[in-house]
């Protein structure tokens, strides 16, 4: 019986979590010089939140708030959609198409970031879960899937 494959076979470890009372142009940054788009937002060893390039263009460049100014907890999603290290990774790329995200924080047993994956990790896999996740996430709410 082949063994499915799990997160953590093929997600980011390492993650860096941004502190809400950071300012966005602080994030903004972060995420240039990391070249990503999204950071999972912590405090007091608690993820509560993700700031994403989007989050900052929507809640508050079109706001016309001050980047230097705007702290990522103003403009965060507080919404935390997550996935386990040890779930299959049909499970996580079910997460992203059910919901339209193309990342998730990835937790241990204990609720601890461990790591970040991501649409393109799900690409490792020769199954058709990347397949099934890229569908759901490209899709106009309320689509047939």
């Amino acid at each position: 019986m082949e063994h499915a494959m799990q997160v953590t076979d093929v997600m980011t470890n390492g993650v860096e979590v941004a502190d809400p009372n950071a300012t966005i142009l602080d994030v903004a940054r972060t995420m240039r010089a990391a070249d990503i788009g999204a950071l999972p937002v912590g405090e007091n060893d608690h993820l509560i939140g993700m700031i994403t390039d989007r989050d900052i263009v929507v809640r508050a460049i079109a706001e016309e708030r001050l980047p230097a100014e705007t702290l990522v907890r103003d403009v965060m999603s507080k919404r935390i959609l997550c996935c386990f290290a040890d779930d299959d990774i049909e499970q996580a790329a079910q997460i992203m198409a059910d919901e339209q995200v193309r990342r998730l924080p990835v937790l241990s047993e204990d609720k601890r970031l461990v790591g970040m994956i991501a649409l393109a990790d799900l690409c490792l896999d020769e199954g058709e879960a990347a397949g099934a996740a890229i569908r759901g996430v490209s899709l106009p709410d309320g689509e047939l899937r």
